[in-house]
C-alpha cells in the first residue's frame, strides 16, 4: 500500500460538531506523528489570494542582483542565493529567499521588540499581498495550534498568547534552474528540520519536496494548489519530548525541465520569552531535557544554519 501524507479538512474543526471537532483534533495529532506532516483544505486562506503572492514573488525576484541586494539586511527582507545551508551541511543550498515578519501596534508585544518588515520599492504589490498573506497564515496556524492543545492535554486555547506576536516569519522562496556549474551534492534545500512550532505552507509552485518517512524512505508530497501544507518543527519537539517529532525534509533538485521553482513557508514561532519546558502530558517515566525557552533554542539553530553569527 502506498503512503500519502494524510489530508484534512480545517473546517472539520471550526464549523463542525463536538464529535467532529474531536476527530480532527485527534486525526491531527496521528498525521503529526506517523509523518510529520499533514496537509490542509478547507482553510480559509483563497487560491486567489496564494496565486497573487506567487505573481508578485516572480516579479521581485526576478530583480537584478544588485536592485535585491539593498534589501539585504539580515532576518527580514531578502537573503541572497547561496546563504543558508542546513544544519552539519558544508554547501550552501541553492535558493533565494525573502522574509518578513510581525508589525504589531505599541504595547501588544510583553516587552519583545521586532524589527522593521522591508518591501521592495520596486514591485509595490508585493506589500499589499504579502501582508494580507501573512495575517491570513497567522490567523490559521493559531486555529491548528487550538484543535492540537487537546491532544496535549490543554486548554484549547493554550498556544494563543504565545504565538498571537511571536517571531513568526514568512519565507518567500525562489530556487532558480539549477546551474552545471552548481558543486556535487549541492541541493535545493538538504535535509533538515523546521525550528519552530509548526510551519504552514501553501502548496509549492514546483515538485521536489519530499519528507523522511518514518521507515527511512523519502516520500514525496504531492498537494493541490490550493491547500496547505502542516508539518511540526524542533520546538514543538523539544516542547513535547519528542512525541510530536520535528520530521526530516528535503528540497531535491528538477528532474524533469529545470525551471525556476517557489515556495512560501510560514514559520510559526512563539515569543522568544516563551518556555519549551517539557508538557506534563509528555514527560512520561525519563529524562527529559533541560528547560531552554523559544529564544535560546531559536539563536542555537539560527547559528547553525548560518543566519547568525
Amino acid at each position: 500500500m502506498t503512503r500519502a501524507v494524510p489530508e484534512l479538512s480545517l473546517a472539520d474543526f471550526v464549523d463542525g460538531s463536538p464529535q467532529a471537532r474531536s476527530v480532527f483534533s485527534a486525526e491531527l495529532m496521528r498525521g503529526l506523528q506517523d509523518y510529520g506532516f499533514v496537509v490542509l483544505r478547507d482553510h480559509g486562506v483563497p487560491i486567489s489570494l496564494l496565486d497573487a503572492a506567487y505573481a508578485a514573488s516572480g516579479q521581485v525576484f526576478a530583480l537584478p542582483e544588485t536592485a535585491k541586494r539593498r534589501y539585504a539586511a539580515g532576518m527580514r527582507g531578502y537573503t541572497p542565493f547561496g546563504v543558508e545551508h542546513a544544519k552539519d551541511s558544508g554547501k550552501p543550498d541553492l535558493k533565494e529567499f525573502w522574509q518578513v515578519g510581525h508589525a504589531p501596534p505599541p504595547g501588544e508585544t510583553q516587552g519583545e521588540s521586532f524589527d522593521p518588515n522591508i518591501w521592495p520599492e520596486d514591485v509595490p504589490a508585493f506589500r499589499t499581498v504579502i501582508t494580507e498573506l501573512f495575517d491570513r497564515l497567522n490567523d490559521t496556524g493559531m486555529v491548528v495550534l487550538q484543535a492540537l492543545a487537546p491532544e496535549l492535554g490543554l486548554t484549547t486555547h493554550w498556544f494563543d498568547d504565545k504565538v498571537r506576536w511571536g517571531t513568526s516569519l514568512l519565507r518567500i522562496l525562489h530556487y532558480p534552474p539549477v546551474a552545471s556549474d552548481t558543486p556535487d551534492g549541492a541541493v535545493r534545500s538538504a535535509a533538515h528540520e523546521d525550528i519552530n512550532f509548526l510551519t504552514l505552507m501553501p502548496a509549492a509552485r514546483g515538485a521536489g519536496l519530499q519528507l523522511l518517512d518514518r521507515d527511512g524512505a523519502w516520500l514525496p508530497i504531492q498537494a493541490d494548489p490550493s491547500t496547505l501544507i502542516v508539518d511540526s518543527g524542533d520546538m514543538m519537539a523539544r516542547l513535547t519530548n519528542g512525541v510530536i517529532p520535528a520530521t526530516t525534509h528535503r528540497v531535491v533538485n528538477p528532474q524533469g525541465p529545470n525551471v525556476s521553482r517557489y515556495s512560501m513557508p510560514f514559520f510559526m514561532h512563539p515569543t522568544l520569552a516563551t518556555s519549551l519546558d517539557v508538557l506534563p502530558s509528555c514527560r512520561g517515566s525519563g529524562d527529559v531535557p533541560p528547560p531552554i525557552t523559544a529564544g535560546e533554542l531559536l539563536d542555537e539553530r539560527l547559528r547553525a544554519i548560518g543566519l547568525r553569527q
